[in-house]
C-alpha cells in the first residue's frame, strides 16, 4: 500500500492508497521521491506511472486537511503536490501515465505533466477545485484540453472522458480497463528500445522548449488557494465536502 517503485529498464511507480487514491501529504512526497529515484537510476529508460484500485488519483486527502490543526496539512499538501508534479515533469526519462477510472484534482497535475498518457475506456478527467474552495492544476489541465474548454472545466467542474482527450491528441490511446497496463508497457517498451542517452537528451530538450514554466505557473495558482483559505472559503467548502461524504 502507498507508493511503490518497481525498478528496471521500464520502471513502474504505483499508487495504491485506498479507498480512492486521495493522497495524504506523505504520499505526495513519497511519490516525488520514487519518481526522482527512478529517473536518477542509469538503468531506467522509461517510467510507467499507474495506480491500483478504483481510479488513478482523486487528488489530496481533504479529510486529513480538515482534521489537522492550523494550516499545516494545507501547506504540506500544496508543497507535496508541487514536488510530485515537478518530479513527473523533471524525471530524466519519459513518464508514461496509465490512467483508469477517475483522474481528478492532483491526478490532473500528474497526467498533465506526463510525457505520454494512455487511458482506459472508463477514465475521466476533471478539476473539482472550485467546489472545494481551492484553485490549481489548470496549468496541467491546459496541457490536456484546449484553452476555452479548460476554462469551462474550471468554472463548472465538468469532467471530460478519455475518448474526448483522444480526439484532442493529448491521450495516445484508449483501451479496455483490463488491457491498460499492457498498453502502457507496450508504449514504454518502444521508448525503452531507443538509445537511452538520446532519449534522456530528448526529454531535456522538449522540456526546454515548453512555452510555459509549469513549476512557476502552478505555484502562482497555489497562491490563490492560500487566499481562499485566508478568507474562510477553503475551510467552508472542505467542510461541506467532508460532511457530505
Amino acid at each position: 500500500m502507498g507508493i511503490t517503485l518497481r525498478a528496471g529498464p521500464i520502471a513502474e511507480v504505483v499508487m495504491e492508497v485506498p479507498p480512492v487514491n486521495a493522497l495524504a501529504v506523505r504520499h505526495w512526497h513519497d511519490l516525488a521521491d520514487a519518481l526522482q529515484q527512478a529517473g536518477q537510476d542509469p538503468a531506467t529508460r522509461v517510467v510507467v506511472l499507474r495506480a491500483e484500485g478504483r481510479g488513478f488519483n482523486a487528488g489530496v486527502d481533504i479529510k486529513e486537511m480538515q482534521s489537522a490543526d492550523g494550516h499545516r496539512a494545507l501547506v504540506g499538501a500544496n508543497r507535496g503536490c508541487h514536488a510530485a508534479f515537478a518530479a513527473v515533469y523533471d524525471c530524466a526519462v519519459p513518464v508514461v501515465a496509465a490512467v483508469h477510472g477517475f483522474c481528478l484534482g492532483g491526478g490532473i497535475g500528474l497526467a498533465g505533466n506526463a510525457d505520454v498518457v494512455v487511458a482506459s475506456d472508463d477514465a475521466y478527467f476533471g478539476l473539482p477545485e472550485v467546489d472545494r474552495g481551492a484553485l490549481g492544476a489548470a496549468t496541467h489541465l491546459s496541457r490536456l484540453v484546449p484553452p476555452h474548454l479548460m476554462r469551462a472545466m474550471v468554472y463548472t467542474c465538468r469532467n471530460v472522458t478519455a475518448a474526448e482527450l483522444l480526439s484532442f491528441g493529448s491521450v495516445l490511446d484508449v483501451v479496455p480497463r483490463e488491457a491498460l497496463r499492457e498498453a502502457a508497457l507496450e508504449v514504454a517498451g518502444r521508448i525503452a528500445a531507443k538509445d537511452p542517452y538520446v532519449i534522456r537528451l530528448a526529454k531535456e530538450s522538449l522540456n526546454g522548449i515548453d512555452p510555459v514554466d509549469v513549476r512557476r505557473s502552478y505555484r502562482f495558482e497555489q497562491g490563490f488557494t492560500f487566499e481562499l483559505n485566508l478568507v474562510g472559503k477553503g475551510d467552508e467548502h472542505r467542510r461541506r465536502f467532508t460532511e457530505g461524504s
